[in-house]
């Protein structure tokens, strides 16, 4: 990215209040429409790094979606996460996590730089939850692409154009220092954010954020530094989401295109709308557990390629009938489209009218494809299931892990009615299926395989795909069967990363190489980042 655009927002703010040298002059000539220092609020900056950190529509629906086999699609610019083959222009998006990433920590940092210069007291909370906001973009940031920028990251204003890409490790542990010392300095008894859009400025759920945010930091250092992992796992345990109301959800707006939910705008887009279906992985997955988030993520389209692309006819929903796409297939009319697949089932509909794709499940429209639809950004069940891990693992965690893994199957499911209240799954059932779907404590490994299988499954149907793609690479799980499609890059493997944003190689071009010259593999998808072993 252009490094010196980072610090365009408070460089603005500079521009405008050191224009003129008396002070007189200065408050003669000052504007009383314009936004300065003093009069800007810098909690509109916090709402609008949210809002960008959450709303990532094809930023996560072009490769992770597909890549995990969550989703699978036939059409072509899904080909990149489907099949592993760069389709033209659409190779940007593998940059566009990076890119968007810092322009979102530049607000958080401009944001605190004016919170701190109008009142650090009454701001206190404010600039806490900034840091926790920056790790958290930056974890996202550094998971995806390994070393990245961190210590000098978004300091544009201070003169650092050209930040170094800091090593994962060394990101790993500042983050934790980090994130620590903000979640300590959260202030129950002084003033929240007044425009923050995950939990309406509430201190208490923030700080609960911090620990479970930190809990997932942990975790993701099993591989390669179980100990330390171990370290700040038991920091965090007890202090973590207690129940789905504490999910970190941010819900968009309908009436606003800039604030309508990307993800459900995308998917609306014609082609996506007949061509993007639930995986065949997936679906079956739930189908071999009769697990009742079967009977209310997807719908089957009516029949026909009209009514299939009718946005306002509901499709059937009841649990028998849903059928996922195997990941791997298009519409070419070759070996590899999708009439050739095994148990194809034919499509619906004939002549003009024909829809190939019409007998496969498609995700709910009703339920995740709201224009005001909510996103979740991490969950209840998430750190329920990364505690149960936690204590397969020995350490020193409250409970047992099969309650942990309870906790975490039920909150799962649960969480589906904060999407919809049609994804509403009655107590009883899921009742039914936690005490027929305990954990599997016959070895370590299977009781591994059984928790990041749910995690996987949490975060496929909550839209998170990006988690689901980051924590499948930390635990192996599941077991995914890659795609061997004609023309792949990755010699028929799920990539375990992005490239780095195409422009660095001009606009940081040291930093950016010496980074490179550090992965075993170099800047391609199948290179692995330093936790990923």
């Amino acid at each position: 990215m252009n490094w010196k655009r980072i610090g365009a927002i408070g460089i603005s703010f500079l521009v405008l209040i050191n224009g003129c040298s008396k002070s007189k002059l200065d408050k003669i000539n000052t504007d009383p429409t314009k936004l300065t220092e003093e009069n800007f609020d810098p909690n509109n900056l916090l709402s609008q790094a949210q809002l960008k950190y959450a709303n990532l529509g094809y930023y996560q629906l072009l490769y992770q979606s597909t890549m995990m086999q969550l989703f699978a699609s036939t059409y072509n610019y899904y080909n990149n996460g489907d099949k592993y083959i760069n389709v033209g222009s659409f190779t940007d998006y593998q940059g566009r996590i990076f890119d968007e990433g810092y322009k979102d920590a530049s607000y958080i940092r401009e944001m605190q730089r004016l919170a701190k210069l109008k009142n650090p007291g009454a701001n206190q909370n404010l600039i806490a939850i900034g840091d926790i906001m920056f790790v958290l973009i930056l974890q996202r940031i550094t998971d995806t692409y390994g070393d990245v920028p961190y210590t000098q990251a978004a300091k544009a204003i201070e003169g650092i154009k050209f930040p170094v890409y800091d090593r994962q490790e060394a990101i790993y542990s500042q983050m934790l220092n980090d994130l620590e010392t903000a979640t300590a300095q959260l202030d129950s008894n002084k003033p929240g954010p007044t425009a923050d859009l995950f939990y309406k400025g509430d201190i208490n759920k923030w700080r609960k954020f911090g620990y479970s945010l930190m809990l997932r930091i942990a975790m993701r250092l099993t591989k390669v530094n179980p100990e330390k992992a171990k370290v700040w796992a038991e920091k965090a345990a007890g202090k973590t989401f207690a129940n789905i109301s504490d999910n970190a959800i941010l819900i968009t707006d309908a009436s606003s295109f800039e604030s309508q939910n990307g993800s459900s705008l995308a998917l609306r887009t014609y082609s996506d709308y007949l061509e993007v279906r639930w995986s065949k992985t997936l679906i079956d997955q739930l189908r071999k557990t009769n697990d009742p988030r079967l009977g209310v993520i997807g719908e089957v389209p009516n029949d026909g390629l009209a009514k299939s692309a009718d946005q306002n006819l509901t499709g059937n929903t009841d649990a028998s009938v849903q059928l996922g796409l195997p990941n791997g297939y298009d519409l070419q009319g070759g070996a590899t489209d999708i009439s050739q697949a095994p148990d194809y089932p034919g499509g619906t509909g004939s002549g003009s009218d024909f829809a190939p794709l019409g007998k496969y499940s498609r995700p709910r429209t009703n339920v995740y494809l709201k224009l005001g639809g909510p996103i979740f950004i991490l969950s209840y069940a998430e750190t329920e299931f990364l505690l149960a891990e936690a204590k397969v693992r020995g350490w020193n965690i409250e409970g047992t892990a099969p309650i942990h893994y309870a906790n975490g199957l039920a909150g799962a499911i649960q969480s589906l009615a904060q999407l919809d209240p049609l994804a509403t799954v009655n107590a009883t059932s899921i009742n039914h299926f936690v005490s027929q779907n305990f954990l599997d404590e016959s070895s370590a490994e299977a009781s591994l395989n059984n928790i990041n299988t749910q995690y996987w499954i949490a975060t496929g149907t909550n839209f998170n795909f990006i988690e689901a793609w980051l924590n499948w690479k930390r635990s192996d799980c599941p077991k995914l069967v890659p795609v061997n499609y004609r023309g792949n890059v990755t010699n028929a493997t799920i990539p375990r990363r992005m490239i780095y944003l195409s422009t660095e190689i001009l606009n940081n071009p040291q930093n950016y190489r010496d980074a490179v010259s550090r992965m075993p593999g170099g800047d391609v998808l199948t290179s692995r980042v330093w936790w990923d072993r």
